[in-house]
């Protein structure tokens, strides 16, 4: 059962969600596909020639520009579904555990949630613990904020965290969760050819996000010359309703701004006691896990109620090791 906030309270479960939209049109995808953003091109980690992968779900690839169907594909056409879940809402009927819509849009739009200018970066690809597993593109903070230096550069996906904690400490209703680590789903039940083509595979995608990483954070972007980078509002995956574009701008290292940030970055939602709890991240050396705000406390106050080639010599990355 997912990790709702009252699950007796939960009467029925639904799609809708507030997150991030990865669309994007390609000609190797469905011809109805939308581009929401030109970052990043999924298709460099996916695998539309089968090299790798023996067999999918019927659904296919769901990013990259989604499955075209015949003759290029023989899969269910669909449009591209890219998308990171940041709250899950369940359903727009509150006698089901779910929120209104126009609760939603209303605070949306009320500036009650900052919204930043979402800059973000890839940083894994793995397979999640399905048995055949689902393929992710994790999208993890990779190491903490610095407390004490408040012009000290933020990690990257920061935004994801902040934003999130915002809707938990504003909606509460029953069927509200996440589905885990920020992520996107490339595809499911994804079966291996052998050991060897899912290394190599998790090498090519080892090779893609140091291209990435190379590049940085980058906002989600229809356009080159856009500068609006923000929330969406899915009825499903397939289903992106509204936009909510940012209304907390950059700069973001004043102390002003940076005690807001800072505040929500302190805790994080524990899953299995369904509470708050200070939040531990890497550090971004060694890996080690410290508390967040352990020498600064006060900032908890802010927050109210708030292939051939691969195939020869491919090594296990640490995605491939731990499935």
């Amino acid at each position: 059962m997912p990790p709702v906030l009252k699950p007796d309270q939960s009467k029925r479960d639904g799609l809708a969600f507030l997150g991030l939209s990865l669309a994007r049109k390609s000609d190797r995808g469905h011809p109805e596909s939308v581009t929401h953003q030109i970052a990043f091109d999924l298709n460099d980690v996916i695998d539309r020639s089968y090299d790798y992968i023996q067999s999918t779900n019927d659904d296919g690839w769901l990013v990259g520009g989604g499955e075209p169907g015949p003759p290029k594909s023989y899969k269910l056409p669909a449009k591209d579904s890219a998308h990171v879940e940041i709250m899950r809402i369940g359903t727009y009927n509150p006698e089901w555990g779910g929120i209104s819509e126009k609760e939603i849009i209303d605070t949306m739009k009320s500036g009650k949630i900052l919204i930043p200018q979402i800059e973000v970066l890839p940083t894994g690809v793995v397979a999640n613990a399905d048995e055949p597993p689902e393929l992710e593109i994790r999208f993890d903070m990779p190491y903490g904020p610095d407390f004490n230096n408040m012009t000290a550069e933020l990690p990257p996906n920061w935004q994801l965290r902040f934003v999130h904690n915002q809707l938990f400490k504003h909606f509460y209703n029953p069927s509200r969760f996440c589905p885990g680590a920020f992520h996107s789903t490339i595809v499911r039940k994804a079966e291996f050819r052998s050991k060897n083509h899912m290394e190599a595979y998790f090498s090519m995608c080892d090779a893609v996000l140091k291209k990435w990483s190379l590049q940085g954070p980058r906002p989600l972007n229809a356009h080159p010359a856009d500068n609006k980078s923000g929330i969406w509002l899915f009825t499903d995956r397939t289903k992106p309703t509204h936009f909510f574009p940012p209304n907390f701008l950059p700069p973001y290292d004043t102390d002003e701004k940076r005690k807001i940030i800072l505040s929500y970055l302190t805790e994080e939602w524990d899953e299995e006691t369904l509470s708050w709890k200070k939040a531990e991240y890497p550090e971004k050396d060694d890996g080690k896990k410290v508390v967040a705000a352990a020498e600064k406390p006060n900032f908890m106050n802010w927050c109210g109620n708030p292939i051939e080639a691969l195939l020869g010599g491919a090594k296990p990355t640490a995605a491939a090791a731990s499935k």
